[in-house]
């Protein structure tokens, strides 16, 4: 029984370059750092780069990465911006999605629970406060 072929369309060139642009924002391990963090919470930048250890330069750079590729937002305070993921939830659905592909090519990994599943971190800050 012959199988007909599939009838591929032309590329959406501009879709292509938005989600090329995506996975460069998670293809750099400082950027799934400032991820997991921002997972447990809003962050200043001095609070990141406390915990990741890198200078103020490197995490400012890596965050303005973000926000232009929309994962994070960022709330003005007095002196201080505030940022946060844009949607903890689709960013959890598409780390865990990462996760089961990488799980079924043999490679088991896991990034911190608080970014796959992020009514965790809600419920883990409500019971601090």
């Amino acid at each position: 029984m012959a199988m007909e072929p599939l009838q591929v369309t032309a590329l959406d060139r501009s879709a292509t370059e938005v989600y090329a642009h995506l996975f460069d924002a998670l293809g750099d391990p400082t950027r799934l750092a400032v991820l997991q963090h921002l997972a447990s919470g809003e962050h200043r930048v001095r609070d990141l780069v406390e915990h990741i250890g890198l200078a103020q330069s490197t995490v400012s750079k890596h965050l303005s990465f973000l926000l232009e590729c929309r994962l994070i937002t960022v709330r003005p305070e007095g002196r201080s911006s505030w940022y946060s993921l844009t949607d903890p939830n689709a960013t959890a659905a598409l780390i865990n999605a990462a996760q089961s592909l990488l799980s079924a090519t043999g490679t088991h990994a896991q990034l911190q629970t608080h970014l796959r599943e992020p009514h965790l971190a809600r419920t883990e800050r409500t019971e601090i406060r």
